[in-house]
C-alpha cells in the first residue's frame, strides 16, 4: 500500500515513489511546487496520521521490513518521505483508543515534550465517520468553526478519490492544553488521579476535533488476481469481496478486478441491516457481490445466508473480529502473514503467502487431485470388470467358444490364475500408481463445482466402468476363439499341434490381448469426456509403466522357464498384429463413447 495523495483544506498533493521505502517527496498534483500554507497542513495531516498508528517501519539489511497493519505502516513511509517524522519526535504517547471496525477510527493522546508537557489527540479514521467528530476545521496556521460547506467539499472529495479505488483516511486532532489527563474536562479519573479506562471514555476526548485532512492509499491488486479470479468464474467459483472500505472505493477495486461490471454497486452494512428478514437478506446476497463499510456481525450474515441458499461458503480472513465468519464458513482460510492467531486457529486452511491467487491454485490443485482418484478407480474397476467378465463369459460360453478340454468333465477357464494373479499383480499396478501423478485435465477448472451429495463413482462412471469391462471381455474372447477349433469366428480345426497345444495358444492370445487392452484403458481412462489423445504423451511415468508392463508380457511369454507356470507359448507375428488391433479397440470404443457423452453435454448445456 502506498499513500499517494493528500487532501488538505487549502489543496491537494499528490507523494511520489512506490512501495514502503521511504524515498519520494511532496509534489503538486500536476508535479509544480507546493505552496507554504499546503506544506504545512500536508505536514500536520501527516503528523496525525503517524501518530495515530500502532504499526512500525524497520530497515534490515538494506531492505525495508513493515511491522503492523500495511495501510498504517503506508503513512509512516509517507511521513518520511515528506520530512514529517521529525515533527512526530518531540510527542510520546500516554493513551489510546483503539480502532475497531465497529468505532472506524482510532485516537491517541500524546504528551507534548517541548510545550510543556501539554496533551494533545490525534486521531484518523474513515473520513465519513471521523469528520461527525470535528467541530473546526485547519487552514494553514488558522483554525475555524467547520461549516456545512466545508463538509460537503471534504465528503466530494472522499467520493472523488474513492471512485479512482483509493483507500481514504481522515486525520485530526485536538489540543487539550492541560498537561494531566484526569485535568481533562469530562474525564473520569480515580482518588489517586489515574485514569485507566480511557477506551469507556472515548466520547469525552474524540469530541471538538480540528479536521487537517486526509490521505488516499493505492492498493493495486496483485496483477495476477484479475486472472485469478477469471479462472475462479470459469470454475463456477463466484467471489465475492467484504470489506471495509468506502463504497465506491469497494466498487472501484471489484471492477478492476473482473468481481462486478463498470457500473456495479456495493451494499453497505447499513444496508444489509434494513434487510429485516432472512429472505430479503437472502435475495440480496445472491444478487450483491461488493460489500462496503460492514461491521464483523455482517461478515457472519452474509456467510450464514449464502449457506442457506445451498452454496459452499469459503470466507478468508485476517483479523481477531474475522474468526466467527471463517470458523463459519465451510472453508474458513486465514491469512498465514498478517492473519491474527485467533483467526488462524478458527480456520480449516492457512494461506502461507496471503495470496488471492493460491486460493484458486489450491481449487485447481485439488480438482486436478479428485481426477486422479477418478482415473485409478475408473482403470481398476473397469479392468477389473474386464477380467470378471472374461471368466465368467468363458465358462458360460466355453461351449459354443470352443474353451473345452477332451474327456474333461469340469469346468475349463479362459485364462489361468497365475495369469489373472501376473495381470493384477504387475501389469496393472505400474500404470495405476502412474494415475497418480497424472497431469491435470486442460478442462478441469471450466467445470461447474460438484455437489456435496455427489458420488466419488457416479452413475456415468459406473456406465463407463461397464462398457469398457464388457469390451474388453469380448475382445479377449474374440482373440481366444480365433485360435480354437470349433469357435465362432474361426473354421479351424484340430490340427498336428494337438488340442492341448491349440489351448495354450488360445490362452496365451487372451492373456495377452487383455493386458495390452487395460494398457489401451489406461489411456483411455485419463479422463472421462477428453479425448485421450489429448496431452497423450503428458504423462511420462504413464508411458514408463506402459513400456515396463509391456517387457514383463514380452518375458512371459518368451523366456522358457516362464512358459510353463505361466500357460503360455511364443507368439506368431500375425498373432501380434491380432493381439494389438483387438486390444485396441478398447481405446476406439472409449473414445467414440466420449465423443457421444460430448455431443449430449454440449446440447444440454445450450
Amino acid at each position: 500500500m502506498t499513500v499517494e495523495r493528500v487532501v488538505t483544506p487549502s489543496g491537494e498533493v499528490s507523494i511520489t515513489g512506490t512501495g514502503y521505502a521511504p524515498v519520494g517527496q511532496m509534489v503538486g498534483v500536476d508535479g509544480s511546487d507546493v505552496s507554504e500554507a499546503v506544506r504545512a497542513e500536508v505536514l500536520s495531516t501527516l503528523v496525525a496520521g503517524t501518530l495515530a498508528n500502532d504499526g512500525d517501519l524497520r530497515e534490515n539489511n538494506g531492505k525495508w521490513e513493515i511491522v503492523g497493519d500495511p495501510t498504517e505502516v503506508s503513512l509512516i513511509v509517507a511521513a518520511r518521505k515528506s520530512k514529517a517524522d521529525k515533527a512526530t519526535e518531540r510527542f510520546t504517547r500516554v493513551a489510546e483508543v483503539p480502532f475497531t471496525s465497529e468505532r472506524k477510527r482510532m485516537a491517541i493522546i500524546a504528551k507534548d515534550n517541548t510545550e510543556g508537557g501539554n496533551l494533545t489527540v490525534f486521531a484518523k479514521g474513515a473520513p465519513d465517520v471521523l469528520l461527525s467528530f470535528c467541530s473546526r476545521i485547519a487552514f494553514g496556521n488558522q483554525v475555524r468553526p467547520l461549516t456545512d460547506g466545508d463538509r460537503q467539499d471534504i465528503l466530494a472529495d472522499v467520493e472523488r478519490l474513492s471512485s479512482e479505488a483509493y483507500r481514504t483516511l481522515g486525520e485530526a486532532y485536538r489540543p487539550l492544553e492541560t498537561a494531566s489527563l484526569a485535568a481533562v474536562p469530562g474525564i473520569r479519573a480515580n482518588a489517586a488521579g489515574e485514569v485507566s479506562d480511557i477506551a469507556e471514555q472515548s466520547d469525552v476526548i474524540e469530541n471538538d476535533l480540528i479536521w487537517c485532512g486526509m490521505v488516499g492509499i493505492i492498493d493495486p491488486p496483485r496483477t495476477e488476481v484479475r486472472d485469478a479470479v477469471a479462472e475462479a468464474h470459469s470454475a463456477g467459483i463466484r467471489t465475492v469481496m467484504i470489506t471495509g472500505d468506502h463504497p465506491l472505493t469497494a466498487a472501484r477495486i471489484a471492477s478492476d478486478l473482473g468481481i462486478i461490471a463498470k457500473d456495479g454497486k456495493a451494499l453497505t452494512g447499513d444496508q444489509l441491516d434494513a434487510l429485516t428478514t432472512d429472505e430479503k437478506f437472502d435475495k440480496a446476497t445472491s444478487e450483491v457481490s461488493v460489500y462496503a463499510r460492514v461491521a464483523p456481525e455482517h461478515k457472519l450474515k452474509i456467510v450464514e445466508s449464502l449457506q442457506r441458499q445451498g452454496n459452499i461458503a469459503a470466507m478468508t480472513g485476517d483479523g481477531v473480529n474475522d474468526a466467527p465468519a471463517v470458523k463459519s464458513a465451510d472453508i474458513g482460510v486465514a491469512m498465514g502473514i498478517t492473519g491474527t492467531e485467533v483467526t488462524k486457529e478458527s480456520a480449516k486452511m492457512i494461506l502461507a503467502d496471503d495470496n488471492f491467487s493460491t486460493i484458486v491454485a489450491a481449487v485447481r490443485e485439488g480438482r486436478g487431485i479428485f481426477d486422479n482418484i477418478r482415473k485409478f478407480l475408473r482403470y481398476l474397476l473397469s479392468s477389473n470388470v474386464g477380467e470378471v467378465f472374461t471368466v465368467f463369459g468363458g465358462v458360460i460360453l466355453a461351449g459354443v467358444l470352443g474353451i473345452t478340454q477332451p474327456e474333461s468333465t469340469g469346468v475349463t477357464l479362459p485364462l489361468l490364475a497365475t495369469q489373472l494373479l501376473w495381470i493384477n499383480l504387475l501389469t496393472d499396478a505400474a500404470p495405476a500408481l502412474a494415475m497418480g501423478v497424472d497431469p491435470q485435465n486442460e478442462d478441469v477448472m471450466n467445470r461447474k463445482p460438484r455437489k456435496l451429495t455427489d458420488h466419488m463413482i457416479d452413475r456415468d462412471m459406473w456406465i463407463d466402468i461397464a462398457f469398457i469391462g464388457i469390451i474388453m471381455a469380448a475382445v479377449t474372447l474374440i482373440g481366444m476363439d480365433m485360435h480354437l477349433a470349433g469357435g465362432l469366428f474361426t473354421d479351424r480345426s484340430v490340427d498336428a499341434m494337438g488340442h492341448d497345444a491349440q489351448m495354450v495358444e488360445a490362452r496365451t492370445m487372451g492373456f495377452t490381448i487383455l493386458v495390452f487392452a487395460q494398457l489401451f484403458n489406461a489411456i483411455a481412462s485419463r479422463s472421462h469426456l477428453q479425448s485421450a489423445f489429448v496431452g497423450l504423451f503428458s504423462n511420462k511415468w504413464l508411458w514408463g509403466a506402459i513400456g515396463l508392463s509391456i517387457v514383463l508380457q514380452l518375458l512371459v511369454i518368451y523366456v522358457p522357464f516362464l512358459n510353463g507356470p505361466f500357460g503360455t507359448t511364443p507368439l506368431s507375428p500375425l498373432a501380434w498384429v491380432e493381439c494389438i488391433c483387438l486390444a485396441a479397440f478398447v481405446l476406439i470404443a472409449s473414445e467414440i463413447y466420449k465423443a457421444i457423452m460430448r455431443a449430449i453435454d454440449k446440447e444440454l448445456s445450450r
